[in-house]
């Protein structure tokens, strides 16, 4: 029996709402279980140097746990991040990058920060989740103020973790299971099927090809649920991608 009285392949409850923050172009509280991330995008008219004078867009992903979002105090990143945290905003930006297309974007970059706001296992997915869905508000905005022509966004993209607890292969860690995995997987995968990333770690143990696929249907299985959340609200927002 799961701790939260969950089956084996279930989501924890997701709640996806919009338009929290007034001065972002694109803002969402995400929510998966006890885990909430703030996801905000903001468009700017500048482009890294690499990208000066082609006429193509970017987009770039910063992301940090605030003080109370976990049990203990969580140091304020300083000067200098922690390794974890620069490990998982490249993988935010790279995730969103995947499913989008900037050529013809005009230069401007999408600036996508996601802000742990309570930590109780997955909050990576969470972020990659969520800031898909701030991203596309972000877009339509511009688009709608004439600033964009069309969205850089091809297909949507989520994010879910699983793992094996007690030799058991399950969905959507939280941090009590998480914790306590002999391993786990995070995945990123498009609405199209397409994997983006997948990341193994054997905690306490490697694991077998057949677990790894139990996994792997574990988290499609996930994704497809949360895809289908992202499109609902941001149908109520007018917006299909």
């Amino acid at each position: 029996m799961r701790d939260d009285k969950r089956k084996l392949d279930e989501l924890r409850p997701l709640t996806i709402r919009t338009n929290v923050i007034n001065n972002a172009h694109g803002s969402v509280l995400i929510s998966t279980g006890n885990t909430q991330v703030l996801c905000t995008a903001m468009l700017e008219p500048e482009v890294p140097p690499f990208l000066a004078g082609t006429g193509k867009g970017w987009l770039t992903a910063e992301y940090s746990m605030l003080p109370a979002s976990t049990p203990g105090r969580k140091k304020r990143d300083g000067m200098k991040k922690d390794g974890r945290g620069v490990e998982i905003q490249r993988l935010i930006g790279r995730s969103l990058r995947s499913v989008c297309d900037f050529e013809d974007m005009g230069e401007y970059t999408i600036f996508v920060d996601c802000d742990v706001l309570n930590a109780d296992g997955g909050t990576r997915t969470a972020s990659i989740s969520g800031a898909f869905v701030a991203v596309a508000l972000c877009v339509e905005r511009a688009i709608g103020e004439g600033v964009l022509q069309r969205s850089p966004l091809k297909k949507h993209i989520a994010a879910v973790s699983a793992g094996i607890v007690g030799d058991v292969p399950m969905l959507d860690l939280c941090y009590s299971e998480d914790s306590s995995a002999q391993a786990d997987m995070n995945m990123i995968s498009a609405s199209d099927g397409n994997i983006g990333e997948i990341q193994v770690c054997g905690e306490k143990r490697t694991i077998t090809e057949e677990e790894f696929s139990k996994l792997m249907r574990l988290c499609k299985k996930g994704i497809g649920e949360i895809i289908d959340a992202q499109k609902q609200v941001l149908k109520e927002e007018g917006i299909t991608i």
